[in-house]
């Protein structure tokens, strides 16, 4: 008996999904990077996104193969109950962690600040004025006019108010 001809369609039908998912996260790789082009983030912060949107689109590829594998909607749902449950537990433990994750994404699209800006942070326990050196996944980087270097999470900067004090700060000290 051969495997190939007993499970033709489920093979037929993976390779579709492969391809179909291979194309779709190209098409959101090529959107990211343009749309960190334009807003003049780095493209070490396109990758990112980009890696999120790839787990992501897996994660999606193993719930439609497990259809087209025959396995039942209450044998997924139980696997996925349960998964979730464990994933809730843990990422309750770490929603911090979480919170600055998506507090990266949503600044990378919509931040209005980039590498070499300085800003201002109005924050009534430690105002800080620097220049952003680099925005990560989990904190932005800043440079005080001292030299010190700070380190601020990304879902704390989404909820202070912040200042534009000079734009390309980096790029007008290098030309003085």
């Amino acid at each position: 008996m051969n495997v190939f001809e007993t499970y033709r369609s489920e093979i037929i039908y993976t390779l579709i999904l492969l391809v179909v998912l291979l194309i779709i996260r190209a098409i959101i790789v090529i959107s990211v990077k343009k749309i960190g082009r334009k807003s003049g983030t780095t493209e070490a912060r396109a990758n990112l996104i980009g890696r999120y949107a790839t787990v992501t689109l897996v994660l999606i590829a193993l719930l439609i193969e497990a259809f087209i594998l025959g396995i039942k909607t209450h044998e997924i749902t139980l696997v996925f109950s349960s998964v979730f449950a464990v994933i809730g537990i843990a990422l309750f433990a770490i929603w911090s962690i979480l919170s600055n994750v998506t507090s990266g994404v949503i600044m990378f699209f919509s931040f209005p600040y980039k590498v070499g800006d300085k800003i201002k942070i109005h924050d009534k326990d430690y105002p800080i004025e620097a220049i952003i050196e680099d925005i990560r996944a989990f904190q932005i980087l800043l440079r005080e006019d001292n030299g010190d270097l700070v380190t601020y999470p990304n879902n704390l900067i989404l909820q202070k108010a912040v200042t534009l004090i000079q734009k390309d700060a980096l790029d007008n000290d290098s030309v003085l």
